[in-house]
C-alpha cells in the first residue's frame, strides 16, 4: 500500500448509492444563489463557516454568509488567517452591516472568529486538514465536534456533507454521521443538491417538529 494512501478521502463500498441528479464534489446547492453556491464548492473554510452560521436562521441565509464575508473583506475567498487576526469590534460590524450575515451577527463573528482562530492552531489554518488524514468517521466526527461551536449533530450533518457531496468519506463515515448519513433521505443540508430536495428536507423539519411538539403535549396530559 502507498504510504500516503491515508491522506486521500477514501470511498466506502456504498458510495453509488448517494449518487444524484446535479450533485457532484465541489458543486453545492445550499445558499440557492450562484455566487455563493459557487464559493461553498471550491473553499471548504466557506462550507465549515456556512455550518456553523447554520443555526436559527433559514439555510439559504446561513450559507450565504461566507461569500458575504469574503466580499466585505475584499477577497475571493474566506482565509483562516486573515478572519482570526481581524479586531473583533471591526469584525463584528462587518457581519453587521445590511443585509447582516445572521439574526444575530454579533455573536455569531465572535464564534466565526474563533472557529478560524482554532482552525488556525490546530491545522495550519487550512480546514481540509480536519479530514486529510482521518483514518475513521469516528475519528473525523470527534475532530469536528471539537472545532468551537459544533456539537453533536452539528458534526454529524457535517460529516454527512463531507461523504454525500464532497467525496471524503473515511471508513465508517456512514455509521458514524447517524441518521445523517442514510442514503436517499432528506433529514439536513447533507441532503440538498437543489430546490426539490431543499424542499423534501423543510418538509421533514417541519413533521419532525410538529412530532415533537404533540409529544411534548402528550406527556403534559393528566394522567401522564
Amino acid at each position: 500500500m502507498d504510504a500516503n494512501a491515508k491522506a486521500t478521502p477514501r470511498a466506502d463500498t456504498d458510495t453509488a448509492a448517494d449518487t444524484r441528479t446535479g450533485a457532484h464534489a465541489g458543486v453545492l446547492r445550499l445558499a440557492q444563489d450562484p455566487e455563493a453556491d459557487e464559493l461553498l464548492g471550491r473553499s471548504r473554510l466557506a462550507a465549515l463557516i456556512g455550518m456553523l452560521l447554520d443555526q436559527q436562521v433559514p439555510m439559504e441565509w446561513a450559507f450565504k454568509g461566507p461569500a458575504t464575508i469574503a466580499r466585505r473583506m475584499g477577497t475571493d475567498e474566506p482565509d483562516a488567517h486573515e478572519i482570526a487576526a481581524q479586531d473583533p469590534e471591526a469584525f463584528a460590524a462587518l457581519l453587521s452591516e445590511k443585509p447582516a450575515v445572521h439574526r444575530y451577527p454579533g455573536s455569531m463573528a465572535k464564534r466565526v472568529q474563533q472557529l478560524c482562530q482554532y482552525l488556525v492552531d490546530h491545522y495550519d489554518g487550512d480546514a481540509e486538514n480536519i479530514w486529510r488524514d482521518a483514518g475513521s468517521g469516528t475519528e473525523l466526527l470527534k475532530r469536528l465536534q471539537e472545532l468551537p461551536g459544533f456539537g453533536r449533530q452539528k458534526a454529524q450533518i457535517f460529516l454527512a456533507l463531507l461523504g454525500k457531496q464532497l467525496d471524503v468519506r473515511p471508513k465508517g463515515w456512514r455509521e458514524a454521521a447517524g441518521a445523517y448519513g442514510e442514503a436517499k433521505s432528506f433529514r439536513s443540508v447533507a441532503d440538498i443538491t437543489g430546490p426539490e430536495s431543499l424542499a423534501k428536507v423543510r418538509a421533514f423539519k417541519q413533521e419532525a417538529k410538529a412530532a415533537a411538539k404533540a409529544a411534548k403535549a402528550a406527556e403534559k396530559q393528566p394522567g401522564k
